[in-house]
């Protein structure tokens, strides 16, 4: 009898553990959905202020179609993309082609001077904040979640309820070229 209660209370005891690792790893997962849609919702207000900037550089810069196309291009990317390594490619994209239409506020000083341009540019450079901060929450569930799942014993339980890795969204740069130190001349 002693021994059929101490063979019940081991059972216990690992169904119990079992039930607490398998919900730590549900709630790790859902921070991390929670996370990456907190970073959406970043993404499509900075997607929904491209059309607008477009628009109002175009007014100033007509023959500068390619421009335009390529940012156009890239923002129905970053729309469509998907997981979050084709949003971080995506992303990066549409990042550069800001850049170059940005650059065309440097070459039209009436657009430069353009309330609407600049109220859009500061609109764009507060939801890349934004977006900077919503990453680095998301990365940081990805870390936890990540390594909750690769800890024993929660990773005997990780594989067969589909508790897969998560990827990082990293910058659009990627980590090689921020750990490579910036050219400084004063030549």
């Amino acid at each position: 009898m002693t021994m059929l209660l101490v063979i019940l209370g081991v059972i216990v005891a690992l169904a119990v553990l079992i039930i607490g690792i398998y919900n730590r790893l549900v709630g790790l997962r859902q921070t991390c959905n929670q996370a990456w849609s907190d970073i959406e919702v970043q993404l499509k207000q900075r997607q929904d202020l491209v059309p607008n900037l477009v628009n109002v550089v175009k007014g100033y810069a007509k023959h500068e179609k390619e421009t335009f196309n390529e940012v156009v291009a890239a923002r129905n990317a970053a729309v469509a993309a998907k997981s979050v390594g084709d949003t971080v490619k995506s992303e990066g994209m549409l990042t550069q082609a800001l850049g170059k239409l940005f650059a065309l506020g440097e070459a039209y000083p009436d657009l430069k001077a353009n309330t609407n341009f600049l109220q859009l540019q500061d609109e764009l450079s507060d939801v890349e904040n934004k977006i900077s901060a919503a990453r680095r929450f998301y990365n940081n569930a990805t870390q936890e979640y990540n390594t909750g799942r690769e800890q024993f014993p929660a990773n005997m339980l990780a594989g067969p309820f589909n508790f897969g890795p998560r990827d990082f969204f990293e910058s659009s740069e990627g980590r090689e070229a921020l750990e490579v130190a910036p050219d400084v001349s004063f030549d």
